[in-house]
């Protein structure tokens, strides 16, 4: 059975392609989850109207990423952490505390988007990176003084 791709699938192809599949593996699986329609005409018409709404959701996700990378990246963060001899840090800097500083800022940012390259086990001042798009990274920086 042909069948046409909605969605990107690592193990077939990516959207729009028209792929042959067994019948079963269509009717049973790929069909009832929405990742393909059936290669007829009315579905195809169909699939080009997803693209260009998708297309349009993409590119208005991409601008919104690009303002609010922008204004991050005059954003600077205070993070007061205990320290012991030599100004050593109990523990390390983690992006939960991160995001909690940035939330009494006013700015929500999911913790699973912050980008820590190695641990922050010291005081200074570092660059955080935060992942808001595929395409847009920010960079905040933070600031790890003395309690």
């Amino acid at each position: 059975m042909k069948v046409i791709l909605r969605k990107n699938f690592e193990q077939l192809g990516q959207v729009g392609d028209v792929v042959d599949v067994k019948d079963g593996y269509a009717l049973n699986f790929l069909i009832p989850r929405q990742i393909a329609y059936q290669a007829i005409k009315g579905n195809i018409r169909a699939l080009e109207e997803e693209k260009k709404q998708l297309a349009k959701k993409e590119a208005k996700d991409l601008e919104s990423a690009q303002k609010f990378a922008s204004e991050l990246e005059n954003v600077s963060i205070t993070i007061p952490v205990k320290v012991g001899e030599e100004d050593k840090i109990f523990g390390s800097v983690t992006s939960q505390m991160i995001t909690d500083s940035l939330k009494e800022k006013g700015y929500e940012i999911d913790k699973r988007k912050i980008e820590i390259s190695e641990p922050i086990k010291s005081l200074g001042i570092y660059s955080i990176s935060i992942k808001l798009h595929p395409s847009v990274t920010a960079v905040v920086k933070t600031w790890v003084v003395r309690e």
